[in-house]
């Protein structure tokens, strides 16, 4: 059941977390300052797993093995050195069990941050301005996680602890293949329910779509480019197979349409090239090309089905192909092989905490707004496979993945309030000394 709190009782924690925010901000700032990239993790889950340490949670630090992931729903293989991934979970054993149990869930790899001289300060600066707190990762999403964090040593500030068991998780490749929150649940980590706080702007993500990642390889005959017709431009080629998708991008979308979850977003599935290299000489005519390229799949439609699709068309643009024809590119499956994820109607109590929570630091009776993703994050793995009920709730940021990241920071302390008040709710309370 639901606990009840009293006015006493919110005003003590509101003020906690007030009381704290100045040191949040400061956390915050030290966390974006670790430029957390791509297999680069290890110092931020140091970071991390040092302040769990400080406040006494009994801490779970353990190296991710893929053979252990290999075999799991969700799997996405791993391109590049995966010897140094680590996962970090904190958990809290409460004196006396009353409520339901928790997990708070946050990633902190964060994707690359591209030239700085494109960022308006120094892209893992933690700059404060005007409200605003700037850096790659600063909204998607360590002032998250922070926020969790506060949120915690705000009832614990306040002369409470949450009386059910709760883990802190703090994960790694939720931007490329979500086996960090893999990784948690393979190791046995569960609770009644996963509260992700992405950056949503209090909105609630009532269905994402999948995503699965590939590479066209494409490979040839290298030449002068006095005489270029007698080679092969791989990366010209590239650009004709990337046309090839688009034609199957448009052709998902048309059938999306008639999709009982996605059939009023306009256009959900999205195809990106997100990268090409190829190429070693301006005047040799390039004999290689690669291309990382993303597309989007609607909850429920066969991951299997959709690759054998793809690999059609990049086989059918190939095949009249004066070049393809006889050098047909290679289709490399790396990164996400995602589904999507729906929430479902087991998700509607902590929704109903959730709201409540809401209402109180926001003072409105209106209704938290629902929003159906076109993109993904690490949900997935609790509610399609583990029969957790997961959703995201977070704070205000802009230009996530982009040039001048930003998160709120007034939203920041919102969040912090609400997600005290519902662990206080949800989990319920006991009363601890100072």
């Amino acid at each position: 059941m639901t606990q009840d709190l009293d006015a006493d009782a919110i005003r003590k924690i509101e003020t906690a977390v007030d009381e704290g925010f100045d040191a949040q901000i400061g956390f915050l700032a030290d966390f974006v300052r670790i430029p957390s990239l791509r297999f680069q993790e290890g110092p931020a889950q140091d970071f991390i797993a040092a302040a769990l340490r400080k406040r006494g949670y009994a801490v779970d630090d353990w190296r991710i093995a893929l053979e252990d992931l290999e075999h799991l729903p969700g799997f996405g293989p791993i391109h590049g050195d995966f010897s140094r991934a680590r996962s970090v979970v904190g958990s809290h054993n409460p004196s006396e069990v009353k409520g339901r149990s928790l997990i708070l869930q946050g990633h902190l790899d964060v994707v690359p941050a591209g030239p700085a001289d494109m960022w308006s300060d120094p892209p893992f600066s933690g700059t404060v301005r005007d409200g605003w707190m700037y850096g790659r990762g600063a909204g998607d999403m360590k002032a998250g996680t922070v926020a969790a964090l506060f949120a915690l040593d705000a009832l614990r500030k306040a002369g409470f602890e949450p009386a059910a068991p709760l883990h802190f998780q703090s994960v790694i490749e939720e931007e490329s293949t979500g086996l960090g929150a893999l990784s948690t649940l393979q190791r046995g980590y569960r609770a009644d329910v996963a509260v992700i706080p992405e950056p949503s702007a209090f909105h609630i993500n009532r269905a994402q779509i999948g995503v699965l990642w590939f590479r066209l390889h494409v490979r040839g005959r290298p030449v002068h480019v006095a005489v270029a017709g007698n080679g092969s431009n791989a990366i010209m080629a590239g650009y004709d197979v990337l046309s090839a998708l688009k034609a199957l991008e448009a052709e998902w979308n048309a059938r999306a349409a008639d999709d009982p979850v996605y059939g009023d977003v306009p256009h959900p599935l999205n195809l990106n090239a997100g990268k090409i290299a190829g190429g070693d000489w301006a005047s040799s005519v390039p004999a290689w090309c690669d291309i990382d390229c993303r597309m989007g799949v609607l909850p429920g439609q066969d991951l299997k089905a959709a690759k054998a699709e793809i690999e059609a068309c990049v086989s059918a643009a190939s095949r009249d192909h004066p070049f393809l024809s006889n050098n047909p590119p290679e289709v490399i499956w790396n990164g996400f092989q995602a589904e999507g994820y729906v929430l479902g109607e087991d998700a509607d109590p902590a929704l109903d905490v959730m709201q409540s929570a809401y209402e109180t630091v926001f003072g409105t009776t209106e209704r938290m707004r629902e929003n159906k993703m076109t993109a993904l994050t690490d949900t997935r793995f609790y509610g399609l496979y583990y029969d957790v009920p997961a959703f995201c709730i977070g704070p205000h940021a802009e230009n996530v993945h982009g040039f001048d990241e930003r998160v709120e920071l007034e939203s920041v302390r919102k969040l912090t309030k609400v997600l005290a008040i519902f662990v206080a709710r949800w989990c319920g309370l006991n009363r601890v000394s100072d």
